[in-house]
């Protein structure tokens, strides 16, 4: 009881406060979020739609999610938001009872709190995108399969089967791709035979019975249309020829993923051959880790988000080399110095939502007062780490490292919204909803609009109305 209440506290803060202190943001997010509301409002939970017409660019799961709750009866921002928040907070109980069976409480509660309030995995549980459903469903899926690669155990064969049908109805043949990679990472070294297990029929059916009746049904209304949108262009033209233009170089998702662990990185160092190599399990989540990295990497397209289904895996490698006391001294303090990221950070991401991180890394500013409280940190978690008071230390970090969080939603969101977001233009337009057209504006601040107005909102240059949007501003008809 007295790890579940501050647990449950720490959830709360990291992934339900200030949840809908901004409105969507991106293009994305309003995107599928319309898709979503327009299943719940014709009850087609079949076809995606949007704007009216099919739109095939991912598969149903989040649809699905985010239509239930718009049919539970929450608002446009709630409902894109608190399913997301929702399956992140079940896979991290998931994660702590898996990490518990095999490794203990120990490795499982150091673990849990890696990932739990790990950069990567916070900014996506606040994320109404695919990438938290796919990490998730995949994440929970492999680690099914930690006793069997230990043990053969036979259990894990259907629960991963029917969860890798889950993460394939969450962005399509990436899940099953990704757990194809590690298995034969896995085997390249453990032996092939073992494979033969997941030729067995039932896990076969189980997969599918998940996964396929959707695909099925989809084809069935859509034709061959579905086919080459989803998979042609949407699978492997993105992939073999970045077919949306989100090409990057070759090494990008690296610095990604080292910055989607902040503050943890440094723990990657504790990371040696006992636990990485020698180690069946171990190795295996080994293999997870470097797959995603590797198959992402060589896609043409990348965003950072493709990296995220790393996380869990180096999270659980971090608890088992905590657990065992195998990581040098030293790395907590490092993990606590990069605490003072995060008021540089609350400086640059509303600029960086907007714009980019580029252009917005002109913007950092370095507050002298928490950089200062940064810095006592190091000095107060390096006493208790070269003190031989490595639990403290670790609750130390975990502890600021949620308050920090709290502290950015209370100072930052409000400026996300205002720069990143359509839901505060939105509020000034409202009142001349029916006599608005759009301008010169952002792509993401278009696909916002359309998404609180409920309607799709004609270009000006379409049709002349009395109020336009310009940039961010609701700009009056006597004026052009």
């Amino acid at each position: 009881m007295r790890f579940w209440i501050p647990a449950a506290l720490a959830a709360y803060l990291l992934f339900f406060y200030r949840l809908t202190g901004t409105g969507l943001v991106g293009p994305d997010e309003p995107r599928y979020a319309w898709v979503a509301r327009e299943m719940a409002r014709a009850g087609d939970w079949v076809t995606p739609r949007l704007w009216g017409e099919p739109w095939f660019e991912k598969s149903p799961l989040l649809y699905w999610m985010t239509a239930a709750a718009f049919r539970a009866g929450l608002n446009q921002d709630w409902a894109p938001r608190l399913p997301v928040a929702l399956l992140s907070v079940a896979f991290l109980v998931f994660f702590y009872w898996r990490m518990k069976t095999e490794f203990g409480f120990l490795a499982a509660g150091y673990a849990v709190a890696v990932l739990g309030t790990s950069a990567g995995w916070v900014a996506y549980s606040h994320a109404a995108v695919v990438d938290l459903p796919l990490t998730a469903t995949f994440g929970a899926a492999m680690l099914c399969l930690l006793g069997w690669c230990e043990r053969r155990e036979p259990a894990g064969l259907l629960p991963f089967a029917a969860l890798l049908g889950l993460a394939v109805l969450a962005k399509g043949l990436v899940g099953l791709a990704l757990a194809g990679f590690t298995l034969l990472v896995w085997a390249a070294r453990m032996g092939a035979p073992p494979l033969l297990d997941f030729a067995r029929p039932r896990v076969g059916l189980t997969f599918a019975a998940v996964a396929g009746p959707w695909y099925v049904l989809c084809y069935a209304r859509n034709g061959p249309a579905f086919v080459e949108e989803f998979f042609w262009r949407h699978h492997f033209g993105r992939y073999l020829s970045g077919a949306l233009e989100h090409g990057q170089p070759l090494w990008f998702l690296v610095p990604a993923l080292l910055a989607a662990l902040v503050p943890w990185t440094p723990l990657l160092a504790a990371l040696d051959a006992a636990i990485c190599w020698r180690d069946r399990r171990g190795y295996f989540l080994s293999s997870w880790a470097l797959s995603t990295l590797v198959f992402f990497s060589l896609s043409r397209d990348k965003l950072p988000g493709y990296i995220l289904p790393a996380l869990p895996a180096l999270a659980a490698l971090a608890g088992m080399a905590w657990a065992r006391q195998a990581a040098p001294r030293g790395l907590l303090t490092l993990c606590s110095a990069l605490l003072a990221l995060m008021p540089v950070a609350a400086t640059v991401l509303p600029a960086a939502l907007e714009t980019g991180l580029r252009d917005a890394l002109s913007e950092a500013r370095f507050p002298l007062v928490a950089l200062a409280a940064a810095g006592l940190l190091v000095i107060l978690v390096g006493a208790a780490e070269w003190a031989g008071r490595r639990r403290l230390a670790f609750a130390a970090v975990a502890l600021c490292t949620v308050g920090g969080y709290v502290v950015m939603k209370q100072t930052t969101f409000s400026l996300i919204d205002r720069r990143a977001g359509a839901r505060a233009v939105w509020r000034q337009a409202q009142p001349h909803r029916d006599s608005l057209c759009l301008g010169q504006v952002r792509r993401h601040l278009a696909y916002g609009l359309h998404y609180y107005a409920g309607q799709r909102l004609p270009e000006c240059s379409e049709a002349s109305k009395p109020y336009r949007v310009e940039g961010g501003q609701i700009v009056s008809g006597l004026g052009f």
